[in-house]
């Protein structure tokens, strides 16, 4: 009997839990076992009393291509072992089915994540698209390689971004505006800017900087780090962040429904071809270099007339 491929791998060094996505195939799509398979690996991380940073990656090309919404691996049908106060979504009609399951794996997952005791940093090179965004923005820090980009293209499927709703706090509402409306690839030099990203360095040098990081970070007090992240958190929740979410994954749902009444298909008919086509197209290029405007010609000096000298 093969062996079924792990999506999460799992090392710890020097107090430090690494957690690798494993679906370079498929650029690191987030299917329901990565999901439970990463829930998993954070769970024992945050149980080992040895580990007091945990850094979350991807292999391959890409952090992570966004939830999977294509590949033979997909497997909203199946259910797994539930994490949060919900029944199972996968024998429910119509909308209920799809609301049931992305309540559980997607926006009570992603809460159970931020709120892990102890300090996450997200290691980003490449695609950090959507569902990627979502597992970037619920650890406490973002490290970024400069060839990382950022985006939510959701809008295109008539969605109003993806189901953690953090946007106007990972980025201020007018840039969140901009970023959704027109689906554009954010760069890490822009995240940074914007406050998203932490830090910014080359792509070799990225797994050094971020275990650099982590390192300085797990000389601090365990309790001291925990405390910290739970008051800074309070905070955000205090702002409505938490509230905001639940509105915003009640009108995501709404786009879903409609979706399905309109076109037969909950993602307007979108698959993981399609969308990365749609991205690809929209991507900004290089603006065409203008031809150098030509130097007029030199003009040559007109040879004077030698005057007659006058005679005497």
């Amino acid at each position: 009997m093969t062996r079924a491929k792990s999506t999460i791998q799992y090392k710890k060094k020097d107090g430090i839990a690494i957690i690798s996505m494993n679906r370079p195939e498929y650029n690191n799509a987030q299917n329901g076992k990565m999901t439970y398979d990463l829930d998993k690996a954070f769970q024992k991380a945050t149980n080992d009393d040895e580990v007091k940073v945990i850094v979350l990656k991807g292999n391959g090309k890409h952090f992570s291509a966004g939830h999977d919404i294509g590949t033979p691996g997909r497997d909203v049908d199946v259910e797994y072992d539930r994490k949060s106060m919900w029944y199972d979504h996968t024998n429910k009609p119509g909308g209920e089915f799809w609301y049931v399951r992305e309540q559980e794996v997607y926006l009570n997952m992603c809460r159970r994540w931020r709120d892990i005791p102890k300090p996450t940093i997200a290691m980003v090179h490449g695609a950090c698209i959507a569902g990627g965004c979502m597992l970037a923005w619920v650890c406490d820090l973002i490290v970024a390689s400069e060839d990382a980009f950022f985006a939510d293209p959701v809008v295109r499927m008539g969605i109003p971004g993806v189901e953690y709703f953090a946007h106007p706090y990972e980025l201020n509402p007018r840039i969140a505006k901009e970023f959704l409306f027109l689906g554009e690839r954010m760069s890490a030099a822009r995240g940074y800017e914007m406050g998203m990203v932490n830090k910014v360095v080359p792509r070799e040098e990225l797994e050094s900087s971020v275990l650099e990081m982590a390192g300085k970070i797990a000389q601090m007090p365990r309790l001291g780090l925990t405390l910290t992240k739970q008051a800074i958190n309070h905070v955000e929740d205090l702002q409505g962040k938490r509230n905001g979410m639940e509105a915003a994954f009640a009108w995501h749902h709404f786009s879903h429904a409609h979706n399905d009444l309109t076109t037969g298909n909950i993602l307007s008919g979108f698959d993981a071809k399609k969308m990365a086509k749609s991205q690809k197209t929209n991507a900004k290029k290089p603006a065409a270099k203008k031809p150098a405007a030509k130097k007029p010609a030199a003009k040559k000096p007109v040879a004077k007339k030698a005057t007659p000298k006058k005679k005497r």
